[in-house]
């Protein structure tokens, strides 16, 4: 031990004041540098022993001026810069969807065949009228969605809509047919909420230079929800022609789970304090959602209403609506008909319940293929997006048109017994397969470059501009379901094939007026 008054005591109190005092004082170490050098710069006198440690100072004076730069660097490091900050929003904002849709679109995906086996019991009711239901009562709430985000905020908007997802799903564990009609309302609600909330997080995570990759990132992990839950489906379903009990429970209660994680993760959203709130066009500080008083809140959904409402007649809006009705009407098709094509021809050999999995599958290949591709290739695309559009409409023609060719035409709307029906070849499970990718690589094409020009016109507009999106596309998709109830498959695919050229052209015309005012620098102001 060392007595109190010994110089190398002394030195050793001094380097520790400096390496302990800046760490509880954000790493400032000019007051505690100061304090040492003169604590160390006395002399120090001890049974007649004069000791001067002045030459000592300088010395440690530079070990804690070293100490200091690695700690702020340290500190620095530890800290997430704005950008780090908004592509992490935007993959948990991803991620957090790939959960929740992991459970929906896997449902939606079996609904209908699932119901098929259960209408020999007490439960009468249908998975297309579900859909219905869904997707109408889903374009109605659309109307008064960035009301509800401006006043709750995008995040708790998506933790509350989450909880009636996995609401919905958890009701086919022990259906009934009144509470399977009326979660669909509830989930209808909620879906509207859902997607005006993620239209108005992925804006305000990005800019003008990164709207076309957080596109993409977003909608390949997203679309990577088709593949984990319908490959369960392949494997647990192969070889059965009949869905016991047991075998939908199983299901069910697996997929609620993975919603109700879905809905978890959107707590790790971090806020930004630089964007805008929905439906506001000016710039603010103020965190989404968030306000000091009620009757700023009432304000805020007000305008977001009355802003909805002046977007709706807009020129660009209604020419967009044309190639938004196509995403809905294909949407329809994709997720819920061509499944049910597939598990009801019974050509296939027993493995008709399997395939639908599997259809799902390469669904979403073909969902996340084109989400990474387009999402990648955006920033440095000279072209535009017109080029994508156009690849996302002949990939659609392809598909449609051997699907016509290979199905049956009354596969849709089959029996529990499924369909001995031939089209115009023997139906080929490769082909029907192969259909299922093109399917989704079209869908990525049209989705991922409707999210990024809204996302570019409507910069700060974003939750009225996706509310109107959504409404259009959900509004269709519950027609389309209506009529998939009646319709063969050709007069499906002849509509679709109608309303697709049509909303390519619309499409063209409003992204050569952005592409213009990109070249000009200007804002979108003509609103």
């Amino acid at each position: 031990m060392f007595p109190i008054s010994c110089p190398t005591y002394m030195e050793m109190t001094c380097v520790y004041k400096c390496l302990i005092f800046p760490l509880s004082a954000s790493f400032g170490g000019k007051r505690c540098h100061e304090e040492v050098t003169a604590a160390c710069s006395v002399n120090f006198m001890g049974e007649g022993l004069s000791v001067e440690t002045e030459g000592k100072t300088d010395f440690i004076s530079r070990e804690i001026e070293v100490f200091q730069t690695e700690a702020e660097d340290l500190a620095r490091k530890h800290k997430m810069s704005p950008e780090s900050k908004k592509l992490f929003n935007v993959l948990i904002l991803g991620v957090s969807f790939m959960f929740i849709f992991t459970a929906f679109q896997t449902c939606g995906n079996i609904a209908q065949t699932v119901i098929t086996n259960l209408n020999s019991t007490d439960f009468h009711g249908s998975g297309y009228t579900s859909m219905s239901i869904i997707y109408g009562v889903f374009s109605a709430s659309n109307l008064f969605s960035p009301s509800v985000v401006a006043i709750v905020g995008p995040q708790l908007s998506m933790v509350v809509s989450g909880l009636f997802y996995s609401l919905y799903i958890a009701v086919f564990i022990q259906p009934s047919t009144w509470s399977f009609y009326t979660a669909s309302v509830f989930i209808g609600i909620a879906a509207a909420v859902l997607w005006t909330a993620q239209g108005n997080c992925l804006t305000v995570n990005s800019d003008e230079n990164s709207i076309g990759r957080n596109s993409g990132v977003f909608w390949a992990l997203l679309q990577s929800s088709l593949f984990f839950g319908n490959l369960y489906i392949y494997f647990a379903w192969q070889g059965k022609t009949y869905i016991t009990e047991s075998d939908r429970r199983t299901v069910f209660i697996a997929l609620t789970v993975i919603s109700l994680v879905g809905t978890v993760l959107f707590f790790l959203i971090r806020k930004q304090e630089d964007t805008k709130a929905p439906g506001e066009a000016d710039s603010t500080n103020e965190i989404p959602g968030e306000s000091s008083s009620a009757q700023n809140k009432m304000t805020k959904a007000v305008d977001a209403f009355k802003r909805s409402v002046k977007l709706s007649f807009t020129k660009e809006i209604l020419l967009l609506s044309v190639t938004t009705a196509y995403t809905g009407l294909e949407l329809t098709f994709f997720s819920g008909v061509y499944g049910t094509c597939i598990g009801a021809v019974n050509r296939f050999g027993g493995d008709e319940k399997s395939l639908i999995g599997l259809s799902g599958i390469f669904i979403g290949v073909g969902e996340i293929l084109g989400g990474g591709i387009f999402g990648l290739l955006s920033k440095n695309n000279r072209f535009g997006r017109n080029p994508v559009v156009m690849l996302g409409i002949i990939i659609h023609f392809i598909a449609f048109y051997l699907i016509f060719i290979n199905m049956p035409s009354d596969a849709p709307i089959a029996p529990m017994e499924g369909t001995d029906g031939v089209a115009y070849m023997i139906p080929s499970k490769e082909v029907a397969i192969f259909c299922s990718f093109l399917l989704g690589l079209g869908d990525s094409c049209f989705n991922t470059q409707l999210l990024s020009i809204l996302g570019f016109l409507y910069s700060e507009d974003s939750a009225p501009a996706f509310a109107i999106f959504k409404f259009v596309q959900s509004i269709c998709a519950a027609v389309a379901y209506f009529y998939s109830n009646y319709f063969l498959l050709q007069w499906q695919l002849l509509i679709m094939v109608i309303v697709g050229f049509f909303g390519t052209v619309t499409f063209f015309t409003v992204e050569w007026k952005a592409a213009a005012l990109r070249a000009r620098g200007s804002e979108y102001s003509s609103i």
